[in-house]
């Protein structure tokens, strides 16, 4: 009879975040030694990544890491929540944030391909999905460069890793305000910085769905240019961080409360888990 307790499975469980019948068998082939176990669920998780490819990946956290002036945000995702607060897969956010960092890297692409540790960034997801049991995937990386940055992580639950992370770069000395924003943007989901970015192309296609909207209601033709362009209006006063009203006093705009603390948003990016 193998030489371990109910508590050692649940310890080995809770430390790797696999699956109960999994860790009760690997310690059972190990013959109760956690080490030897690790590494039988190393090789058997091994044969299951290519398994698990097409498993859908809705859970997981964002983290961010600031290095050399510059800010790294990625999104680290996975299958199962129980997988997201383990502090293995957290363990595992960090080092990649870190690997992502040191390379600057701003795709994913570029984030796999950053060395860590012996091997790559893909290398060591692969190795760590092995042992967890589950798919796990680095769905996006962004590196923001500026004078300053704000970073602010989001939880929507306490039991939770932060689910929300945004980065804003600016330029001034009103750290305060610039975190305010950032939280804004948590919340607002802003898609351009100014309605100056947002692509020609989608304010046209807007402008074809309004316009057909304003027809099927009755508007009368003479009133549609003001009917459509006002509804143009208020799409990229959605779509637009300096636009949006601002969450904490919807009487003013981003931009005017990011003129008034003297500071100028020069970039940002929003990642939320599974979005």
């Amino acid at each position: 009879m193998a030489n371990f307790t109910i508590a050692d499975i649940k310890a080995l469980r809770e430390q790797l975040g696999t699956g109960m019948v999994d860790t009760k068998k690997a310690l059972e082939e190990a013959d109760g030694d956690v080490e030897k176990a690790v590494e039988v669920l190393r090789l058997k998780g091994a044969k299951g990544n290519a398994k698990r490819a097409d498993r859908s990946t809705s859970e997981g956290l964002v983290t961010a890491r600031e290095q050399n002036g510059k800010v790294t945000i990625i999104e680290l995702a996975c299958e199962t929540d129980f997988v997201a607060k383990n502090d293995r897969f957290i363990a595992l956010a960090d080092k990649v944030v870190d690997a992502a960092a040191a390379a600057e890297a701003d795709s994913v692409e570029a984030a796999l391909a950053a060395p860590a540790g012996n091997g790559t960034v893909e290398e060591l997801i692969s190795g760590e999905a092995a042992i967890i049991g589950e798919k796990v995937e680095l769905r996006r990386a962004r590196t923001l460069t500026g004078d300053a940055h704000e970073v602010y992580l989001h939880r929507t639950s306490k039991d939770l890793p932060p689910q929300i992370g945004v980065v804003v770069a600016y330029t001034g000395d009103d750290a305060e305000t610039a975190r305010s924003i950032a939280q804004h943007i948590s919340f607002a989901n802003p898609s351009y910085l100014s309605r100056d970015d947002v692509p020609e192309d989608a304010v046209e296609k807007e402008r074809e769905i309004v316009t057909e909207i304003s027809r099927n209601e009755g508007k009368p033709d003479a009133a549609l240019p003001k009917i459509v362009e006002g509804r143009v209006n208020a799409y990229l006063k959605q779509v637009a961080l300096l636009d949006q009203d601002y969450a904490k006093d919807n009487k003013q705009s981003v931009a005017k409360v990011a003129k008034d603390a003297g500071i100028e948003l020069t970039d940002f990016v929003r990642f939320k888990v599974g979005a």
